[in-house]
């Protein structure tokens, strides 16, 4: 008796999606056989689209965002203030911030955080380019927007150590307990943050 398998071709393309993060066997399945079901043109589209991207988008060569060309569009603005940093883990942090549309300053993208279990050091992030950067004068500020866990804590402690030994002042993002939450569905690095920038009232 045999078994109903799969197209060698159908099975390859469920497998790529799964390696997509967040995407385990049922869903990449489900999203193969949604693009299989798709007209033609639409298929071809995102495929072009998604060739075009790997092709085209590189890493900005001060910042390390995204980036269509030697510099990004927010390096190249000369509407922003050059003088104040703020460093992210990824690029997508930069869409965050600037989705805020209250920061005015440039970034600075470390891919990724110092993570011992991961096996990611510093030296494994893009913070000689920014010390170098630092070291260059004119910035005022570097504000440090890594994430409020264990790894985004280290970091931003490893940075604001190494930045000690330059003329410029360093400050770290305000974190505390979200609006409609309850403390106990807090962490321990959320609550101690929101105690320290408590405000009087």
């Amino acid at each position: 008796m045999s078994f109903f398998s799969l197209p060698l071709s159908l099975k390859n393309l469920i497998e790529e999606l799964e390696k997509l993060p967040g995407v385990g066997p049922k869903t990449a399945q489900r999203l193969a056989y949604y693009l299989l079901q798709r007209p033609d043109d639409e298929v071809k589209n995102l495929a072009r689209v998604l060739t075009e991207a790997v092709e085209k988008v590189v890493f900005c060569s001060l910042c390390f965002n995204f980036a269509e060309g030697e510099l990004c569009e927010i390096c190249r603005d000369q509407g922003r203030d050059k003088s104040i940093i703020c460093v992210v883990e990824e690029p997508k942090d930069v869409l965050a911030i600037e989705k805020t549309r209250q920061f005015k300053g440039v970034y600075h993208v470390l891919h990724g955080s110092i993570s011992p279990l991961e096996g990611k050091g510093p030296e494994d992030l893009r913070l000689t380019e920014l010390l170098e950067r630092v070291k260059k004068g004119n910035i005022k500020e570097v504000i440090l927007a890594t994430n409020p866990n264990l790894e985004g804590e280290t970091t931003a402690l490893y940075l604001a150590r190494l930045l000690k030994a330059f003329d410029v002042k360093t400050t770290r993002l305000a974190s505390g307990l979200p609006h409609g939450s309850d403390l106990d569905f807090a962490d321990e690095i959320t609550l101690g943050r929101a105690l320290e920038g408590r405000l009087e009232i």
